[in-house]
């Protein structure tokens, strides 16, 4: 194949912004829109690992025009048009050479096979084949193609000059960033205050009412921050807060998305969270990030993975001199091992953590781990034996979590309480099942998780056989009863 450098007809040219495709994503972040460009790629077979950054490219009319992998994605996503319709350029001007006998439009999805035959039979691949971010790069394995150039690239490369920033006013959850636009200028101290009061009012909401009704009103303040971060801060130490916030809100994002049962674009912020500690080396944020990865990767049955993860964030937390840190990193590790089912290493893991949360709070313990006192611990606990078969220790470590927990976290009292339901269910005791089915029941009025919702879900699956019994049958009523989501 040929380089990417080979030059164009008009290789002095500066790039023209394509405008046409940042009208096509509309009020979606560059890092949700890649989400979907990577989903509609899945829909039609291909594997392309699109990123906010390779999106921000396209706008900034760096790509004029895409490889044929996201050639095909893209008019699988915009049915009806060609490469011009979406705002690039023909193939043939990028090439510098003249267009093959099928003409300068592309042919139609339908036609894609016979395309990728001939034209990849000796010609040179277009702008943008060579690029590392490609998954068919040989940097790129299949395992971890899609993460990977996540990680690798600079954050926020910079966008046209007529990007808005949005405001983040208050609590900052405007469904449409775009009825807060303003003109772009340089931001000071008063945006990073304002980014990290949105990420505080965002986590006492989701304390409260769980993570479903705010996950896409969420997405306003967090396009907002990249909004921020594009138009670029004059003080280092503005720049600072502002990486540091932005990090933190992709994080409390991702976690919305998490618990309300959408991993992937929970996986896809976590990413760019883990991208933005490692540009601005920031080892508090790339902890917290590699803890919320850990948490993905149980809850997404790769266990390994979860493992891995902590033990990252226990690498990089150990010169914070924050031993809660260190102990919430450490059950990370121990559910990772659970289900992985090695009780020894869960064991090890699980005593780390009471050790270290012996040690008391500190200065340096994160803003972040508020929510993070003896009722988590137990709660994480009880869910360990959980994985590990052991009902009888997980329910007890969980009746004393939801016993434990603050009244201002109601999410974590109804998720205490649901783990308790379904420890009592499977060791065979329905009538206290149903009974704490039925206390999470009069939660959900307030608290709206999916996680929540889809343990209590297999806990009635479970208490199915005991119908006949008067407790467990008025919970399953009242269960069957309940409003279906979408």
């Amino acid at each position: 194949m040929a380089s990417s450098t080979v030059p164009s007809s008009q290789p002095d040219r500066p790039p023209r912004p394509n405008l046409v495709f940042r009208q096509l994503r509309g009020t979606r972040s560059p890092a949700e829109f890649a989400a979907s460009v990577r989903r509609a790629a899945r829909e039609i077979g291909e594997r392309v690992s699109c990123d906010a950054r390779y999106v921000h490219r396209v706008e900034a009319g760096e790509i004029r025009c895409p490889n044929y992998a996201y050639e095909r994605v893209f008019l699988h996503m915009f049915p009806g048009r060609t490469l011009t319709d979406l705002g690039f350029a023909p193939r043939a001007s990028v090439r510098g050479r003249r267009a093959r006998d099928d003409g300068e439009t592309p042919p139609a999805p339908d036609a894609a096979p016979a395309l990728v035959t001939s034209e990849t039979g000796g010609a040179p691949e277009s702008y943008d084949t060579q690029n590392p971010y490609d998954p068919h790069h040989p940097y790129h394995t299949h395992h971890n193609y899609e993460e990977s150039d996540v990680l690798r690239r600079a954050f926020m490369t910079g966008g046209g000059a007529t990007v808005a920033a949005a405001s983040l006013g208050p609590l900052a959850l405007a469904p449409d960033a775009s009825a807060a636009q303003r003109a772009v200028r340089r931001p000071g101290a008063s945006d990073a205050g304002a980014l990290e009061d949105a990420v505080r009012r965002i986590r006492l909401l989701d304390d409260r009412h769980g993570a479903d009704g705010l996950y896409r009103r969420a997405a306003a303040p967090l396009r907002a921050a990249y909004a921020l971060l594009d138009a670029g801060a004059t003080r280092q130490r503005t720049a600072d807060r502002l990486y540091a916030g932005a990090g933190e809100l992709a994080i409390s994002v991702g976690w919305l998305a998490h618990d309300s049962g959408r991993f992937d674009d929970a996986r896809s912020h976590y990413a760019e969270a883990l991208a933005t500690a490692r540009v601005t080396g920031d080892p508090g944020l790339e902890a917290h990030a590699f803890c919320n990865t850990a948490f993905l990767a149980r809850d997404s049955g790769r266990p390994r993975e979860a493992v891995r993860a902590a033990q990252a964030a226990q690498r990089a937390a150990r010169p914070l001199g924050s031993a809660r840190l260190m102990s919430l990193l450490a059950l990370r590790e121990a559910g990772g091992w659970a289900g992985l089912a090695d009780r020894s290493g869960c064991e090890q893991a699980l005593a780390r953590a009471q050790a270290y949360f012996d040690r008391g709070p500190a200065p340096a313990d994160p803003e972040w781990m508020s929510f993070y006192g003896e009722a988590e611990l137990e709660g994480l606990e009880a869910q360990c034996w959980s994985a590990l078969g052991d009902w009888p220790r997980a329910a007890r470590h969980a009746r004393r979590a939801a016993e434990l927990q603050n009244p201002h976290f109601t999410r974590n009292i109804a998720l205490y309480t649901a783990e308790l339901a379904d420890d009592l269910a499977r060791g065979g005791h329905p009538d206290e099942a149903a009974a704490a089915g039925m206390r999470v029941l009069d939660l959900l009025p307030e608290v709206q998780s999916s996680r929540v919702r889809t343990m209590l879900a297999g806990t009635a699956r479970v208490l199915l056989p005991h119908r006949r019994t008067s407790d467990v049958s008025a919970f399953l009523d009242r269960h069957d009863s309940l409003p279906r989501t979408t």
